[in-house]
């Protein structure tokens, strides 16, 4: 595997290039279209012009959760408590979402060694009555601490309680408190499963009214989950992306986008989000793995960092995902639940999408090594092009429609 220098992945993003809010309405962003070494500007309402008839949209449904928490301890001091993801004990993010009087997650801590010992508690209301959210550790983990919440109201589920006491986490670059707009804002108009820490933004610029003209020309939507981790903000700090520790990320497929996906194989498929592309890439490798290995489960089919580097590189799309639907119908369920962890970097080659639509991302972010994978050094004529005409950056910002270097 050839080693990849993040130096290569730098450039200069300057302040005022970073978008503090989204422009309204979501559609008016501006789009840059790349395909064919060449670019061009547009804004987003004009996307369907710009894909071929009968096309398809693959979107995560993933929806934030109000994952920060701001709890006050005995001493009258405060903490932030940061929900990461469920612990252990359940099988997936819904159930954990859905638990009533306590549950357990996976958090970080902001102010941690000042919080020695004992309960910390949130008030809120619910239906004009105060009640109270308790946070207690319970172990110390490499990538936080376990935490048990409990509340006083029984009939209140986790999501509800972070929806009545937390506060959307919006990213760290942003450098400002949640506000009331964020709550929709910072989310796209098709979510639904609770889970992400952090938007897909590539589908916040997509509206009802986008959709419906996509629909005109017969443009249809394909949906598939993956809930993003706060490790999408981590940043590369390692001198190659080999050294860097990439972070898995569940994913929720299910039995009827495998069929979509296999009804027209020459059909122009377009990600919304790089997260899009990873779960279509990971479910790649899934089917490989059953193609090279029968005995493979559905329960142990997470992918790792490095495995689509090691794995067989010959099989088809098709192939792969035939293999899946073929398990589906061996396990007798209806969807996948399971992590990846998979790194695209330069010299891998992309599967699964011949274009997809995603914001400008972070200097030295996997995000960009993402990028080159799917068209090469240009990454540096395009994001050239966007500062030099004034393109909006990161997750409140414009965005691009790239076509696949083949």
């Amino acid at each position: 595997m050839n080693s990849t220098n993040i130096d290569d992945f730098d450039y200069r993003l300057p302040d005022e290039s970073i978008a503090r809010y989204p422009v309204t309405p979501r559609h008016d962003s501006k789009l840059l279209v790349y395909g064919k070494g060449e670019i061009l500007s547009d804004r987003y309402f004009n996307l369907p012009d710009h894909l071929p008839a009968d096309s398809l949209l693959i979107i995560n449904n993933s929806k934030v959760i109000e994952a920060r928490l701001h709890f006050r301890k005995n001493t009258g001091g405060q903490l932030e408590v940061f929900c990461l993801e469920h612990g252990d004990k359940y099988p997936d993010v819904s159930t954990a979402m859905q638990q009533k009087g306590n549950v357990e997650w996976i958090c970080q801590i902001g102010g941690a060694k000042k919080w020695k010992a004992g309960p910390v508690e949130l008030q809120f209301e619910s239906n004009g009555r105060q009640q109270m959210l308790y946070a207690e550790q319970l172990e110390r983990l490499d990538s936080g601490f376990k935490i048990l919440f409990h509340w006083t109201d029984p009939n209140l589920c986790f999501a509800e309680i972070l929806h009545l006491a937390g506060k959307i986490p919006l990213p760290p670059y942003l450098n400002r408190e949640t506000e009331e707009s964020d709550k929709s804002n910072y989310q796209t108009v098709y979510a639904k499963e609770d889970g992400s820490v952090a938007a897909p933004t590539a589908g916040l610029h997509l509206t009802d009214e986008l959709f419906d003209y996509l629909r005109t020309k017969n443009i249809d939507t394909a949906t598939l989950t993956l809930h993003v981790g706060a490790g999408t903000f981590k940043p590369v700090k390692a001198n190659t992306a080999e050294e860097h520790d990439m972070h898995a990320e569940f994913i929720e497929v299910r039995r009827d986008l495998l069929k979509t996906l296999l009804e027209q194989p020459e059909q122009t498929r377009v990600a919304v989000g790089t997260t899009s592309l990873r779960t279509l890439e990971s479910i790649y490798w899934m089917g490989v793995k059953l193609l090279q290995d029968p005995k493979v489960t559905l329960q142990d089919i997470q992918l790792t960092q490095w495995e689509a580097y090691t794995l067989p590189q010959d099989f088809s799309f098709s192939a792969a995902l035939k293999a899946l639907l073929q398990q589906f119908e061996k396990e007798r369920c209806d969807q996948l639940l399971t992590k990846t962890s998979i790194m695209i970097k330069p010299g891998y080659r992309i599967r699964s999408v011949d274009a997809i639509l995603t914001n400008f991302h972070q200097p030295r972010s996997t995000l960009l090594l993402l990028i080159h994978a799917f068209v090469g050094s240009d990454w540096k004529i395009i994001y050239d092009y966007a500062l030099a005409n004034n393109y909006r950056f990161l997750s409140y910002g414009d965005g691009s429609l790239l076509w696949l270097n083949k």
